[in-house]
């Protein structure tokens, strides 16, 4: 595991008071490269290029594959993993324009268009023209973040103790068949008791957080050229092809879509 400065050195910290409401910054990371804890002032959306991102706060865990970016709100403490050799490009986002945002950590869709203009932002001299073409890069490219689908790949961590223990437990050795009965017996709970307890803590069902879980530990796994098979298996589904359908109902793309591309099962 590596810990320390990215390979182009360009530490989002400094451009925190550059005069300008948007701000792109690119880099390149070394494979389990890991940023510790911190926050930002400025809202982050936070893209990999290539790679995979996967971001963790004391709130929740949020996986971001390829086509999709994880929007972290200002002042939200995160840190921040990557699955592989890991390319981002991402933007520091103030004022109105961040408040004009979602208020909460989620990941989403990154169209092509986006994405060129990720990539775009990125080239931008960090005291740009706001009145020339890099200031309607920058407004057309937050125009877009607004308008970018959410979708469902978020793991919530509970503010209940035993629960939370429970399942930060599960993220480290998740198992699909996992059952109610046999979380709210080890909490020393009843069922009902348990359920409505999950659903307050975590605003998700237990079966639709398991799922989530699940997919966010298979993410990385398939990004570093793990077997659909493997990762299958070892989540405790009776078969690949299980974990492939639940797979493609949240996602819309076959988990083989998320491996190298030199990769097979």
């Amino acid at each position: 595991m590596q810990m320390g400065q990215s390979l182009q050195q360009r530490n989002s910290a400094d451009f925190e008071d550059v005069p300008r409401p948007v701000v792109g910054i690119g880099n390149d990371y070394p494979p389990s490269f890991e940023l510790a804890e911190h926050s930002h002032r400025r809202g982050q959306f936070l893209y990999a290029a290539r790679g995979v991102v996967a971001v963790s706060t004391p709130e929740g865990a949020w996986v971001a594959p390829p086509e999709r970016a994880v929007w972290i709100p200002a002042g939200t403490p995160h840190s921040v993993r990557m699955v592989g050799a890991v390319q981002t490009r991402s933007v520091l986002i103030g004022g109105t324009a961040s408040a004009a945002l979602a208020r909460t950590c989620r990941v989403v869709t990154v169209s092509p268009l986006l994405r060129q203009l990720l990539v775009a932002a990125s080239q931008v001299p960090a005291e740009y023209d706001e009145n020339g073409r890099d200031g309607l890069v920058m407004d057309l490219l937050v125009a877009e973040i607004g308008r970018a689908p959410a979708i469902p790949l978020v793991v919530p961590f509970p503010r209940h103790a035993a629960l939370a223990q429970r399942c930060h437990g599960f993220l480290e050795r998740p198992q699909a068949n996992d059952t109610i009965d046999q979380w709210s017996e080890a909490l020393a709970m009843n069922r009902r008791r348990f359920t409505r307890l999950f659903r307050r803590e975590t605003g998700m069902s237990f079966a639709e957080w398991r799922q989530q879980a699940c997919l966010s530990v298979a993410l990385p796994r398939l990004a570093s050229g793990e077997s659909v098979t493997a990762i299958a298996l070892d989540l405790g589904y009776d078969s690949p092809g299980n974990f492939s359908t639940m797979f493609r109902r949240v996602l819309g793309a076959s988990p083989s879509r998320y491996r190298p591309e030199s990769g097979g099962d």
